[in-house]
């Protein structure tokens, strides 16, 4: 397993230039760099993944930012808006040699109400339709895109392992996996580890969070019980540190960081690693 850095701790939004980033995380020791693209044009992919390599830093995967307007279970207009976008990042994954495109691939975020058991059918039927879509998009160009459940503060959509997998069954591609959070999971969940061993070989990616968005390790979560069902199940994918701070204004903001979590932001990457690589062996 690969550990790996989101860079919204550092940057939002991330651009070309937010690529001096990396030497700094491949000398913290990070194996991958994790990137939300919050817009295709605010980079140059080959640019990019030219300063990874120079860095010796592997791009490994791809963030979706589903912001205002990107809502595969909205208007036409907002799934249109999802769909050129999703499949502009799967082009900018390719061209960036990087192999996931992850996230919540279904709907905007924040978007979190009470929906009647009819539209709610419709709604799921509308991502179905529109994910198989872009599934074979991804693989075509040999990207697999790794679906994400979100708090039930974030999304009424998709919050459990357990609706995570029958979504991914229900577009039915091998482009498509699912995406575990400790953080969504620690809220959602009734127990992570067993959650872990019931997605399996379906699980392609993971991020590993504090229970308050902070550095993992330094909260309650069951680690060793979670690093267990990980070694289980035959886990080779990612293990991304995905924390944000009141640093990155932007970011926090949207996923309500209120207060300083940690003394200083570099905690989180490097006391995270640290832990990380001395928790998985």
């Amino acid at each position: 397993m690969r550990i790996g850095i989101n860079s919204f701790l550092y940057a939002s939004p991330f651009t070309t230039e937010s690529t001096k980033l990396f030497a700094k995380f491949k000398k913290w020791g990070f194996d991958t760099v994790e990137i939300p693209v919050e817009d295709p044009s605010h980079i140059d992919p080959l640019k990019v993944r030219a300063a990874a390599e120079k860095a010796g830093l592997a791009i490994g995967s791809i963030c979706a930012c589903m912001g205002p307007g990107r809502d595969f279970r909205g208007s036409e207009a907002d799934q249109k808006a999802a769909m050129d976008y999703c499949v502009a990042l799967i082009d900018q994954a390719a061209a960036m040699g990087c192999p996931r495109l992850i996230g919540p691939v279904y709907s905007v975020v924040g978007k979190a109400d009470a929906v009647e058991p009819a539209q709610q059918k419709i709604e799921w039927a509308l991502v179905v339709k529109n994910l198989k879509v872009l599934a074979k998009h991804a693989e075509a160009k040999g990207v697999t895109i790794c679906i994400e459940p979100l708090n039930r503060f974030e999304t009424d959509f998709l919050n459990t392992c357990d609706q995570g997998l029958k979504l991914v069954k229900a577009i039915g591609s091998k482009a498509v996996m699912l995406h575990l959070d400790t953080f969504h999971m620690n809220i959602e969940e009734k127990n992570q580890a067993a959650s872990i061993r019931k997605a399996g070989k379906l699980l392609g990616h993971f991020h590993a969070c504090g229970s308050d968005r902070g550095t993992p390790g330094g909260d309650h979560i069951a680690w060793p019980e979670i690093v267990k069902a990980l070694k289980a199940i035959g886990y080779q994918g990612d293990v991304v540190i995905e924390s944000f701070t009141t640093d990155v204004k932007v970011i926090a903001r949207a996923a309500a960081i209120w207060r300083k979590i940690e003394p200083k932001r570099d905690n989180i990457a490097v006391d995270g690693l640290k832990f990380l690589r001395k928790a998985l062996k």
